[in-house]
């Protein structure tokens, strides 16, 4: 109980015209009567067992009317910062599975590039394959060329 209170000091807290209670971090509309304002920031409130044991005032009825609500509510914030740890924990997993997906991938990119980097080096001659599906043996500019985007892509996925 005390755990829910220090979670939710920066929350407006009211009854709305049909019944409910409302938590917010606004405060409420203009036409709530101030009555119906059960907390807002910067001010203290009162436990529902403190409201019962003192003398009924107007700005009390509605949170003793609420009295028994309240360990449900408590229930429902257990279930709610567990479903919020579960969703938190699934997050961190999917960005640590992406993590290392693109550490692979980087890897992966790093080998391959080495490997081509090592032919170049090697002065063999080196054909690729056009658009038209010909052969083509690659000249000093291509040569070079190729060179340069090996290059880059080591400095990008090699560590």
């Amino acid at each position: 109980m005390w755990l829910i209170a220090a979670t939710a000091q920066a929350q407006w807290q009211w009854i709305d015209k049909s019944g409910r209670k409302v938590y917010s971090d606004q405060p409420p509309p203009s036409d709530i009567p101030v009555k119906n304002i059960l907390k807002q920031p910067g001010k203290t409130t009162v436990a529902p067992a403190a409201v019962n044991a003192a003398a009924p005032a107007p700005a009390t009825a509605p949170a003793a009317a609420s009295g028994p609500a309240a360990p449900q509510l408590g229930d429902n914030d257990k279930d709610l910062q567990a479903k919020t740890r579960q969703a938190e924990a699934e997050a961190k997993a999917k960005v640590k599975a992406e993590a290392e997906r693109l550490a692979k991938v980087r890897s992966t990119n790093c080998e391959k590039a080495r490997a081509n980097q090592a032919l170049m080096d090697s002065g063999v001659r080196v054909s690729i394959t056009n658009a038209k599906g010909e052969r083509e043996i690659l000249d000093d500019a291509a040569r070079a060329a190729e060179q340069k985007k090996i290059q880059t892509v080591i400095a990008t996925n090699c560590d």
